[in-house]
């Protein structure tokens, strides 16, 4: 089963080459939007800034709906803003 559910959280092998690996997962995942978090984000988002993997790890963080933290050097709203953007994109296409 933990083979199962790797396949489908890395097929591509992207977090080898994540610099995140290498910092304490709880920076990424900092408590709110105001005050002290908003140290906590930027901290995290310049881990990702010069990443690797950052384009593969947004990419998994859309594909999977991650409500909560920094994923590839965006925070929760602007993954949401991303998803909003791609989906009017998908009804113009369609709508064409």
């Amino acid at each position: 089963m933990e083979s199962i559910r790797w396949a489908v959280w890395d097929v591509e092998r992207w977090r080898q080459h994540a610099a995140c690996r290498e910092v304490d997962p709880e920076v990424f995942f900092p408590v709110g939007v105001t005050g002290a978090a908003v140290a906590a984000i930027a901290a995290a988002k310049a881990v990702c800034e010069e990443c690797a993997a950052r384009a593969a790890c947004l990419e998994f963080a859309l594909g999977t709906n991650q409500e909560y933290g920094i994923w590839g050097g965006t925070s929760e709203e602007e993954r949401r803003d991303i998803r909003r953007a791609r989906r009017a994109a998908r009804r113009l296409r369609h709508a064409s």
